[in-house]
């Protein structure tokens, strides 16, 4: 049975229609899959999957990654629920996962389990797209440019008060070099760029924060962007490889609630 779907926006998104047992079929998956590749993100609206059914999906999807209880990641920066959670607040700025590792995640899935009556919208934005669309001058400019990542500028940038202990794990975490453009095994080329991306490695300083900044305008412009209005019970999952994503401020005591399930990364940076 082939996944019934419609297109979001031009350029991003995908809505995915079919109840839990329509979906947790190895065909249904492998469409899906597929799917993720070419548009970058899927929303099943009110879906209302268990936890052992997200799981079980993420499982035909790809490797899970052991996280959290049971492979549910709980994500919520409601200090009376999760006390430390400052380092969540870089989730307000536009990021990829797993800059700081050689291979980052390939994908997330996020179940949406209490809402904030105020913000808390995702956006997604994408990096292929907006690579593709680039004019030939800058994507001969960027070619061969390489980008320093850094935990401790996400964080700085994010406003995360650098307490003494606060600095010292930022530190701790090392910073990674990456190709400005990465060239995927299947050929598609993206843009490895967020808040973790601090310098051009051997550029001037200032022309450096200049092209950075014109590259995240351009890949964050509303042609490549879709944004999200949660409703509690969807589920959506982004293909992190050439998806930029963040989530639109909210009261840290509203309680927002999202389970993640983690797909490991499959392909290291170029």
């Amino acid at each position: 049975m082939a996944v019934a779907y419609t297109h979001l926006t031009p350029e991003i998104g995908a809505s995915i229609e079919g109840s839990p047992t329509d979906l947790l079929q190895p065909e249904a998956a492998r469409q899906l899959r597929d799917l993720l590749r070419e548009r970058g993100v899927l929303v099943f609206k009110e879906l209302n999957l268990t936890n052992e059914q997200q799981v079980e999906l993420a499982r035909l999807l790809g490797t899970v990654r052991e996280e959290g209880e049971a492979n549910i990641f709980k994500i919520s920066i409601d200090p009376r629920v999760n006390p430390g959670a400052d380092y969540l607040k870089g989730s307000f700025l536009w990021h990829m996962d797993g800059t700081h590792d050689d291979i980052p995640v390939f994908a997330s899935l996020l179940s949406g389990r209490k809402l904030s009556s105020v913000g808390g919208q995702t956006e997604f934005a994408n990096s292929y797209a907006a690579y593709e669309a680039l004019s030939p001058e800058m994507k001969e400019r960027i070619a061969d440019l390489r980008v320093v990542h850094s935990f401790e500028t996400s964080m700085s940038r994010a406003g995360v008060e650098p307490t003494e202990a606060h600095v010292a794990y930022w530190k701790s975490i090392p910073t990674k070099v990456h190709k400005l453009v990465w060239t995927h095994e299947g050929g598609r080329k993206s843009l490895v760029i967020g808040c973790h991306a601090s310098h051009v490695v051997d550029m001037d300083r200032a022309e450096s924060d200049a092209l950075l900044g014109e590259l995240m305008a351009w890949v964050t412009q509303p042609r490549f962007i879709y944004r999200h209005e949660w409703s509690v019970g969807d589920l959506l999952i982004w293909d992190n490889t050439g998806v930029l994503h963040r989530a639109e401020p909210y009261p840290l005591e509203s309680g927002r609630m999202m389970d993640r399930t983690t797909l490991m990364g499959e392909e290291a940076f170029a």
